[in-house]
């Protein structure tokens, strides 16, 4: 996997852009659990094939208007890209969703806290590498805030095997993605797997729920089922795999602390009152764990639109 070091004069505005990309990526996924929460009765694997369906034909009308090629997968190609599909998007849904019958919401957000963590580790791994220490005490740094902020809850042993699954495939979301990002790009990685995803879900719910499931969809659904295919999906995936191709894994990773930010921050623009103490010291060692791992870092990046690059990489000092 070739990389390229930032030049001093491009890397800033870069890196900037970066980690807003990611940070409102995060953002959108924390704020889409009121919204997720409307779909609570509805067919699950409809509901959810619908959203991936509509999210890839969006995302590659929006490829094709912008210029950003779409390459077919390579045979070495598909199980990173099934992969990711199956684990990011079915099996992470499956796993809340059952999950969620034996623990509180808590408990797997707790799970998805410690995602800063194991991006931290496999991140550099993926590439050769061994993970930083400042980067893995940045993303300590980060759960712990994520934690103060969702709190712990309650859950039984069914319920913690479902959260370790839900950790993972999390995690999965992103490490699985990059040893083909560099070929297929933002725009590549986020098309292939949500039409994946949207055939998995698709079989699945003739299989569980029957041909006429998506009758039993109201509008209330299908106006959540749009905005999750809209912003949640084709909006943060571009953005998220842009913003690992510029930051690497372990680095991005950290911004998955802005998801409990944000959720925090929606539930009390929808009534739910001014958060606890808890939350606001959450929300302060988030922000130092992210201002640690972060600040004064010196990019390699991915190029984005899987050109081949000609020179040799020069390496980070």
């Amino acid at each position: 996997m070739t990389t390229s070091l930032m030049t001093p004069t491009d890397a800033p505005p870069r890196t900037t852009l970066a980690v807003l990309g990611g940070g409102l990526a995060m953002a959108a996924v924390g704020g889409s659990f009121a919204v997720s929460h409307v779909l609570h009765d509805a067919p699950l694997a409809v509901a959810q094939s619908l959203r991936y369906a509509v999210s890839a034909l969006i995302l590659l009308t929006l490829a094709r208007a912008s210029g950003h090629r779409v390459r077919a997968p390579r045979p070495r190609d598909w199980p990173w890209l099934v992969g990711t599909s199956l684990a990011g998007l079915v099996l992470f849904n499956i796993a809340l969703v059952r999950g969620s019958a034996h623990a509180e919401p808590a408990a797997l957000a707790v799970a998805m806290a410690c995602v800063p963590v194991l991006l931290a580790l496999g991140g550099p791994l993926t590439g050769g590498e061994r993970p930083g220490p400042r980067v893995l005490a940045a993303a300590a740094v980060v759960t712990v805030g994520a934690v103060l902020i969702q709190g712990v809850g309650r859950t039984d042993a069914t319920g913690v095997a479902w959260a370790g699954l839900v950790l993972l495939c999390e995690a999965g979301f992103t490490l699985l993605a990059v040893p083909v990002l560099q070929h297929h790009g933002a725009w590549g990685i986020s098309v292939h797997t949500t039409w994946m995803a949207a055939l998995g879900f698709g079989g699945w719910s003739v299989v569980a729920e029957g041909p006429g499931a998506a009758m039993r969809l109201d509008r209330a659904d299908l106006a959540a089922i749009a905005y999750l295919a809209l912003v949640v999906t084709a909006l943060a995936f571009v953005l998220w795999y842009s913003c690992v191709s510029t930051l690497g894994a372990g680095h991005a990773g950290l911004l998955t602390g802005v998801a409990p930010v944000a959720a925090a921050a929606v539930g009390t623009a929808l009534g739910a009152g001014l958060p606890a103490p808890g939350v606001w010291a959450g929300t302060v060692v988030v922000g130092a764990g992210l201002a640690l791992g972060l600040s004064g870092r010196r990019t390699r990046r991915l190029p984005a639109d899987g050109a081949r690059r000609d020179r040799p990489p020069r390496r980070v000092a």
